[in-house]
């Protein structure tokens, strides 16, 4: 390819700690990273990447700190966050959640929260826990609720082995399913009172997006996009990484009613007005014309 603008998805399709892709130098590069680990071996390689890229571009502003943090020039880095379809993410109207909760075994009383994301590592069972996704912080946070609320867990995504074993240990009652089409899962937003981003690393995640689409209440870990986000207690709730007990108290909040939870939402929808993709794409456009 030659006389070209390459957008490269993710930076480990571009380079990693043995090698880097030589593009012919008549091209223009980006290169999306989402997160970075402090433990990537990419990082060894870093700056030699850097002399191919014309612009970094990342979801958040942790990450573009980080980026200058080991190097990269502030001027070389776009943020443009991770968007969203509002026309398929949508709040559910009352009666026909009650219905579909019905359908795979919610009881009326209980309290629906949701985890949608894959959490183990590789792709079988996914027993080892993913670290960065924080499943033992959520099962911790999940098992103080349960002694106080009657709560059931929504689960979709492959290799949640460790957060089923955990949840059956604890007698909390759930449902998996794996999903065919990703866009389905929008269908299970629908159905939750609070959603749970207990990581300790991410990009976005998309969930906050989701959530917030969809009238559900957010309680995260300040990671990825969640301090662009979320202002704490007007759309949602802030926690700091790993804090179990701050995430437990937030939740709390919510479901004891301590907060105007009408509002909390209608600030949400708000703000997620801005990640629509019809938005985004402009930003895109203007990123890519820049290089044209």
């Amino acid at each position: 390819i030659k006389n070209s603008l390459i957008h490269y998805g993710t930076e480990g399709v571009f380079f990693n700690a043995k090698k880097i892709k030589t593009p012919h130098k008549s091209n223009k590069i980006i290169v999306t990273w989402f997160h970075i680990k402090e433990d990537d071996t990419k990082l060894k390689k870093i700056h030699e990447a850097d002399t191919y890229v014309n612009i970094w571009h990342t979801s958040c502003t942790i990450t573009q700190k980080k980026l200058i943090q080991y190097g990269i020039d502030r001027k070389k880095i776009r943020v443009i966050p991770i968007g969203i379809d509002l026309d398929v993410y949508k709040p559910l109207p009352l009666n026909e959640i009650e219905k579909d909760r019905e359908k795979i075994g919610v009881a009326k009383k209980s309290i629906v929260i949701g985890s949608f994301q894959k959490d183990g590592n590789g792709w079988g069972e996914g027993l080892e826990p993913k670290a960065e996704k924080g499943p033992d912080i959520f099962c911790d946070v999940i098992e103080k609720l349960s002694k106080k609320y009657d709560i059931f867990v929504l689960l979709t995504g492959p290799a949640r082995g460790y957060v089923i074993e955990r949840l059956k240990k604890m007698n909390v009652k759930f449902h998996h399913e794996y999903l065919k089409n990703p866009n389905d899962v929008v269908n299970y937003f629908q159905l939750c009172n609070l959603y749970i981003v207990a990581s300790r690393e991410e990009g976005g995640p998309k969930a906050i997006l989701e959530s917030m689409a969809c009238g559900v209440p957010i309680v995260s870990t300040k990671v990825g996009m969640a301090p662009d986000m979320i202002k704490d207690g007007e759309n949602g709730f802030l926690c700091d990484v790993e804090d179990t007990q701050t995430i437990y108290d937030k939740c709390k909040l919510i479901l004891d009613k301590k907060i105007d939870k009408d509002s909390l939402i209608n600030n949400a929808f708000q703000t997620v007005k801005a990640y629509d993709y019809k938005i985004l794409s402009n930003d895109y456009m203007r990123m890519y014309k820049e290089l044209l």
